[in-house]
């Protein structure tokens, strides 16, 4: 019962994980047509080129993973190209209105 037991129970919180991506290839596009913030959350509203399933990764100037995917404000499970979603994403990507975000498998 030392000090590194104090440490863990008092210690200072460590800085939040970066989100990293594996994968060298992206699966797919997405472009911006409205950036949203709801309730804390970035919203990226745009329309979707290749693939995508909630737990990919967007890349614009910073990685955020894709929490949700909503089409006619209803969740679906994933989203082909042509189709025009909502992304609620778990970070920031920072995107604004024309910007072009990569695709990566998780």
């Amino acid at each position: 019962m030392g000090v590194s037991f104090l440490k863990k129970f008092f210690g200072r919180q460590g800085k939040a994980e970066e989100i990293k991506i594996v994968s060298r290839n992206p699966v797919g596009k997405f472009r911006v047509e409205q950036s949203l913030n709801v309730l804390g959350k970035e919203m990226l509203i745009g329309e979707v080129e290749g693939i995508m399933y909630p737990g990919y990764k967007v890349k614009g100037e910073s990685v955020a993973i894709i929490r949700e995917i909503q089409r006619d404000r209803k969740k679906v499970d994933f989203a082909v190209d042509g189709d025009r979603v909502a992304l609620v994403l778990e970070g920031k990507t920072n995107a604004k209105k024309g910007d072009v975000l990569e695709v990566y498998q998780s």
